[in-house]
């Protein structure tokens, strides 16, 4: 009896921890989902982007400290703060994320909300490229084939952007220079910037959660500055910060703050593979929306380019790289 009751009470931490991994993964499916279509339904042209930008990053900052809070290492994470460690650890990365932001807003305004989640993959291609450069971490012969599939998937909608009719006031030169290029680029940046995080995080000893805050602040600093001379700024001195905005304008900044917090508790909970899959669950749940709400079936070619994406994060995801034992 008291051994059967030793196993169920090891038993019931794992099955927690699994019921706690299943109801994140399923929240940040959604969020990955729903994302897109939020932020372009709700964060319209008529909005300044920089007030946008800066309400998430606020609101990441809050959803942090509450998340630390309320697992109790928010005293202890204060006392043993120190401002060189912080500035050596997530400077450079914040400041690459103030960049990747704008960027993305841009293209959420100019893309179809399918098309903008498939380019918004291409990120793993280049957070592979930049882990292989600054951490040395290699990739499997599978991985570096989902890697080309991902390749030809953002191929095929590059064309796609280019050959479709797009319903809007854009021509379709100006929807590839305002929508794909933009993602892109904040692919590249975002690819560079999660390589910095691993290595802040592999050899600074940080905590992600601290690290959101401190990115966030310091994202907030660079782009409060930036606003001395840029369109934006000049648009909120004549107008206002929250000009353009309506009580629907924060579900988007409200649904991606609470996005960065769910992906910590999935990698911790669930590990990174199982994160691989919610991704590839979020475009389906995209694709299904986008058609359901919008009423815009995607095209041929985003067709084409969908599988491929799913197939290339669940072959990177499955087979990782093995380091091969040394003959003695």
């Amino acid at each position: 009896m008291v051994a059967e009751s030793s196993v169920k009470g090891k038993l019931q931490p794992e099955q927690d921890r699994q019921k706690r991994a299943w109801l994140c993964m399923v929240l940040l499916t959604i969020q990955y989902g729903v994302q897109p279509l939020l932020s372009k339904r709700f964060s319209g042209k008529q909005v300044i982007m920089t007030s946008i930008v800066l309400s998430c990053e606020v609101l990441k900052v809050a959803c942090a400290l509450a998340v630390m809070a309320w697992e109790g290492s928010l005293e202890s994470i204060c006392k043993n703060w120190q401002f060189f460690d912080a500035l050596t650890a997530s400077a450079l990365p914040a400041g690459v994320y103030a960049l990747q932001n704008p960027l993305l807003q841009l293209s959420y305004r100019h893309l179809d909300s399918l098309t903008f989640s498939l380019l918004n993959q291409t990120k793993l291609l280049f957070t592979a490229l930049f882990m292989f450069l600054i951490l040395g971490h290699k990739q499997s012969k599978q991985q570096v084939g989902a890697l080309l599939l991902l390749l030809v998937a953002a191929l095929l909608i590059s064309i796609s952007q280019n050959a479709s009719h797009v319903p809007s006031e854009l021509d379709n030169g100006q929807t590839f220079l305002f929508g794909v290029v933009p993602v892109l680029v904040a692919s590249v940046l975002s690819g560079l910037a999660s390589t910095l995080c691993q290595w802040a995080s592999q050899i600074k000893r940080r905590s992600s959660y601290l690290m959101t805050v401190e990115m966030s602040t310091i994202a907030s600093m660079c782009l409060l500055v930036s606003m001395i001379k840029s369109p934006d700024g000049n648009a909120i001195k004549q107008q206002g910060f929250f000009s353009g905005w309506t009580i629907y304008t924060w579900l988007p900044i409200f649904s991606n703050a609470v996005g960065g917090i769910l992906v910590g508790l999935v990698t911790t909970y669930a590990g990174g593979v199982k994160k691989g899959f919610v991704i590839v669950s979020a475009l389906v749940v995209t694709a299904f929306l986008q058609y359901a709400v919008d009423d815009i079936p995607p095209s041929v070619y985003v067709l084409g380019a969908l599988p491929l994406v799913i197939l290339s994060n669940i072959i990177y995801q499955r087979y990782p790289y093995v380091v091969k034992e040394k003959a003695s």
